[in-house]
């Protein structure tokens, strides 16, 4: 495939899916104490149903008279909060939608074994490494929220754990990428 075609194919694929840089930019100017419920709001989407990067939530010019260190650590558990409740809605539309066999019987249907590569790959990540292994695939900045909720949400029962664990996650990520801005930061 040509570059050009490529491009094209991205255009295309891209304007299928809706227009939420209005979602990014709202989070990008959040301010105040209402920018929290923001960012959980963000937060929750992302987790289940948002195309984007949930690290834009430390952009946020939250002015709440808070050291920069209490202000991100604020963030950081209110984003959290937000992608564990949200994970858990995710968790229940993917057993919902396991019970229901709909995906799977679309998934048979393809020429490649879709379905058994990644529920192997999910698998062996849950068996080896249980919850802690979402955690730890949740902390990985710039990786898909949605696939490891999902992917993890057909495998496990424990409403709790999960939400724990995608909380664990999800402030993991973000203290990672602190961590990385800082060092960054130090260099220059």
């Amino acid at each position: 495939m040509s570059l050009t075609a490529f491009a094209s194919l991205a255009d295309l694929t891209l304007s299928l899916y809706p227009d939420f840089s209005w979602l990014s930019s709202l989070v990008e100017t959040a301010t105040g104490w209402v920018g929290l419920v923001i960012i959980f709001a963000y937060s929750f989407l992302i987790a289940f149903a948002l195309p984007g990067v949930s690290e834009i939530v430390l952009a946020a010019p939250l002015d709440l008279g808070l050291s920069h260190g209490a202000k991100l650590a604020v963030i950081i558990l209110v984003s959290g909060a937000g992608k564990a409740a949200g994970s858990v809605f995710a968790f229940h539309i993917g057993r919902q939608t396991k019970e229901s066999g709909y995906v799977e019987r679309a998934l048979e249907r393809l020429p490649v074994d879709v379905m058994g590569w990644t529920e192997r790959k999910a698998v062996q990540i849950a068996q080896n490494w249980g919850f802690a292994g979402l955690a730890a695939a949740l902390c990985v900045p710039g990786f898909p929220d949605t696939l490891s909720i999902y992917a993890f949400s057909v495998l496990e029962d424990d409403y709790l754990k999960f939400a724990a664990a995608t909380f664990v996650g999800s402030c993991g990520r973000l203290v990672v990428t602190v961590i990385g801005i800082e060092a960054a930061l130090a260099f220059l």
